[in-house]
């Protein structure tokens, strides 16, 4: 026996011994190949940083109940790496704890390392120690950043090999990622940019990750990188190589929030209908951006104005619960193709043409047995096509699935999974406890407008505010004196313009420490003119600006370098016509505010003779702290606090930051729709909610964050709020529903090819969170009920199967009712029925 034979020997005998799966992962132009197997894969973007650690195993096993197989993540370099050399992974940061937290739900992984991610994260997830470093320029030939960049990625890589994570190692990781969506950007970085993706794919090969590396939005990667593709519709793409797969790493299930703007979502139908389409024409590995959205936590939002919720519409939201109908949906899918894998992997698609806007696509496996995808991708109009020699009834925009070129299984617009009542965590009185926080618990803190400690300097002209914070802080303060020479009567003062220039995102200006003015920009756009008319006193008088940051730039050519703060001071005299250019005079500057200097925001000071208690609780003010103490309402769910009433400013309980919160920013007035017509292509603007409202009411306090007993709630209130409306609210329930016709095709899981179709009953399936049951049925009805969730009522066909229904169901994490006339019996025989059941699901 050679010494290569005794080595892999004894590989074996490791891998049964200790449990693991040792695994080749290679590629050919159908698939990912592992374990000599083209796989047809699932996969779902779900961040670690985003949630606790505590619940990524619920996360996940949810993730998997949907049917998928791989989860997805970027690695976050500012958070690992906060100070050069020293690097952070603990709590929601324990990187190998997440990714074996994945293997040990079966699930694979693919590691997006970058380092660059942008995901809405603060500076794209750069350390900001990185811009000042002399002589550096971001993501092209630089030597600097290169180095910096290569070693960051070879402890990653290291770090996951220690570990014992990579495919060939027995882990889950089968793909891994360098850069990110650097073909977006590239043209701005000239010759530079084509040399730095050369550079960037020669340096990830040599890392020996065994695993295959991909480029996502890069044409011109590299053999043996994969190219791939990001979009709302993939179905077009084609890899750079004939020997590539067709792979989709990001497949947006809605949109992320900004402060200012309304809330985006996307139709499960469409997002059903983009999957189908890329599997239709080809692809075989397709990721969801996001599965699970959770928390931009303390100020790690990107920017500007990148809201604190990541929910991004997931089909699990940002509180962990299951989004329906999107999941239940979306699970559907999962399996339909599931049973069309052996197909896929089999053969590349054979197209047919079946109409305008009409077509097939049919995969052999032998000559005699086949799957298919009948597509319908016309905006409005539905039709009716021959098949196989059958005929088929196929929606606007809308994929039918057939696993044997016979039946379907499955249509992309027919959404028979059950509906949440209520789409938004939190909402509706039936399923949440609310608990208001009164003015009597109140205390505060009156913070001081301007410089207000030893760690102020003067420098001339006006700075860059990141140049400067280093985002140490979101706040700058900018401060001068304005002296008015000429006589003032007494009791009068002199009126004036004062003009300001910023490029982002906010500021708070006062004269003679009063409030005069507040500016700020949107997410297109951080930059603005603020204009005020202001009152000025004979001899010295102080301008105080707080310029503030929301979430440093996260994308774009040279994000890197974008500025903000203010660039422009000038004060116009009304009377004399004349302008006083203050911008290149001595200010003096203090990096933060009063309060974070003296640690308000810690439990150490909870009890500190600084805080103010009274009767009278000071509202609407301007740079002012609270706090107030809190019990936490009993169970194991997470918590919601409700900021309506608040303007601007940042959260914290029991010292953990729970975020920005800005809800005194209101979104467009018009735009918006409660019933998004899902035909026709989808963009992040087409299908919006809550115009004239906040982007975001609802903060999410993780429950790992409280302790019985009381807890701590602090809040730095910049523009002013009454905290006394603040109410904290947990989960109780969920209302749900489902209304299923006996027209609709079983589930996908129950379909077996050797059986008839029509044999196998569609049916109704109700499924509460883990750990909840149905404690009521509200609604059921076999026949013709009229109206939809919430609203329906027995037609003029209707058997009351209200009794048949809480049998099965009541007591149940979930239930599943055949739609038949054998079960239900027969109200009106001839007439097509569905059944309709609304639930409670409590714990």
């Amino acid at each position: 026996m050679g010494n290569k034979d005794l080595v892999l020997l004894v590989l074996i005998a490791v891998c049964v011994f200790e449990g693991c799966y040792c695994k080749t992962v290679t590629y050919d132009h159908r698939a990912l190949v592992i374990d000599g197997k083209r796989r047809v894969l699932q996969s779902g973007s779900i961040h670690y940083p985003r949630s606790m650690p505590e619940v990524w195993p619920e996360i996940i096993r949810k993730s998997k109940e949907g049917g998928l197989d791989v989860i997805e993540t970027y690695v976050f370099w500012n958070n690992h790496e906060p100070v050069r050399g020293e690097y952070y992974f603990e709590g929601r940061f324990d990187l190998v704890r997440f990714v074996k937290t994945v293997q040990e739900a079966g699930l694979l992984v693919h590691l997006r390392i970058g380092p660059y991610a942008c995901a809405e994260w603060n500076y794209g997830g750069f350390p900001v120690w990185l811009h000042f470093i002399p002589g550096i320029q971001f993501r092209t030939t630089n030597d600097l950043f290169k180095n910096e960049m290569k070693r960051f990625l070879a402890k990653i890589v290291s770090l996951m090999k220690d570990a014992d994570l990579f495919a060939s190692q027995g882990g889950p990781i089968i793909l891994a990622q360098v850069e990110n969506e650097y073909g977006n950007v590239e043209w701005a970085y000239g010759v530079g940019g084509e040399l730095y993706v050369k550079w960037a794919a020669e340096t990830a090969v040599s890392l020996n990750t065994s695993v295959p590396w991909v480029m996502c939005q890069q044409e011109d990667a590299p053999d043996p990188i994969i190219n791939t593709c990001n979009g709302f519709y993939c179905d077009r793409f084609t890899p750079n190589s004939p020997s590539k797969p067709k792979m989709w790493t990001e497949n947006y299930s809605g949109w992320f929030l900004a402060f200012g703007n309304a809330i985006p979502y996307r139709p499960v139908e469409d997002l059903a209908f983009s999957v189908a389409r890329f599997f239709e024409t080809g692809g075989t590995f397709q990721n969801y951006y996001m599965y699970f959205g959770g928390t931009n936590f303390e100020r790690t939002a990107g920017g500007p104005l990148v809201a604190t919720s990541y929910d991004y519409d997931a089909p699990i939201d940002e509180y962990g619960f299951i989004r329906q109908p999107k999941w239940g949906h979306l699970r559907d899918l999962h399996k339909a193709i599931k049973q069309c894998e052996e197909f896929l992997i089999s053969s590349d698609p054979t197209y047919l043409q079946l109409g305008k806007n009409l077509e097939a696509h049919i995969y052999y496996r032998t000559s005699n047995k086949c799957a298919a995808f009948l597509a319908n991708f016309d905006s409005s109009l539905d039709a009716n096509v021959t098949f196989n020699g059958n005929s088929y009834f196929l929606p606007a925009w809308s994929v039918s699935i057939l696993p044997d070129c016979k039946n379907v299984i499955f249509n992309t617009a027919k959404v028979v999974s059950q509906r949440n009542l209520h789409g938004v965590s939190f909402s509706g009185t039936t399923s949440v406890n609310e608990f208001s926080l009164a003015s009597s618990a109140w205390s505060w803190y009156k913070e001081e407008v301007g410089v207000s400690s030893n760690h102020s300097f003067i420098k001339p002209g006006l700075l860059e505010q990141i140049n400067t914070t280093k985002d140490n802080s979101d706040y700058l303060w900018y401060t001068t004196s304005i002296n008015v020479k000429e006589s003032i009567a007494p009791g009068q003062e002199k009126e004036a313009f004062l003009h300001i220039g910023s490029l982002g995102h906010a500021a708070l200006v006062f004269v003679n420490k009063r409030l005069v003015g507040f500016g700020f920009g949107n997410h297109e756009d951080a930059s603005f003119n603020l204009s005020e008319k202001i009152s000025l006193n004979q001899g010295d008088n102080t301008l105080d600006i707080l310029s503030m940051m929301v979430g440093l730039q996260n994308y774009g050519p040279w994000f890197d370098i974008a500025g903000a703060g203010i660039y422009s001071v000038i004060l116009a005299d009304l009377k004399k016509s004349s302008k006083d250019d203050l911008s290149s005079g001595v200010w003096t500057y203090q990096v933060g505010v009063e309060g974070e200097y003296i640690g308000l925001d810690k439990i150490s000071l909870a009890n500190s003779s600084l805080w103010i208690q009274g009767n009278r609780l000071p509202i609407n003010r301007s740079l002012i702290w609270y706090k107030a103490t809190f019990l936490a309402p009993e169970g194991k769910g997470p918590l919601s606090l409700d900021l309506a009433s608040m303007g601007k400013g940042q959260a914290w309980v029991n010292g953990q930051s729970i975020g920005r919160y800005w809800p005194a920013y209101l979104a467009p007035s018009t735009g918006c729709t409660t019933n998004c017509d899902y035909r026709g292509a989808y963009d992040a603007s087409k299908c919006l909610r809550n115009c004239g409202q906040p982007a975001q009411t609802l903060y999410h306090i993780p429950r790992t964050w409280v302790h019985s007993g009381e807890n701590l709630l602090v809040l730095h209130e910049e523009l002013g709020g009454d905290p006394s409306k603040i109410s904290l609210l947990t989960r109780t329930g969920q209302e749900v529903c489902a209304h299923v016709s006996e027209a609709d095709p079983p589930p996908a899981d129950s379909w077996q090819p050797n059986l008839e179709f029509m044999s196998q009953s569609s049916q109704v399936r109700l499924t509460c969170e883990q750990g909840w049951h149905i404690s009521m049925i509200n609604f059921a009805s076999f026949g013709t009920p009229r109206g939809h969730c919430g609203t329906f009522n027995p037609g003029n066909c209707h058997a009351n199967v209200l009794s048949v229904v809480q049998q099965a169901c009541i007591g149940q994490e979930g239930c599943a009712i055949p739609v038949s006339t054998a079960r239900l019996g027969d109200p009106c025989p001839g007439v097509l029925k569905s059944l309709a059941i609304e639930a409670l699901c409590s714990y």
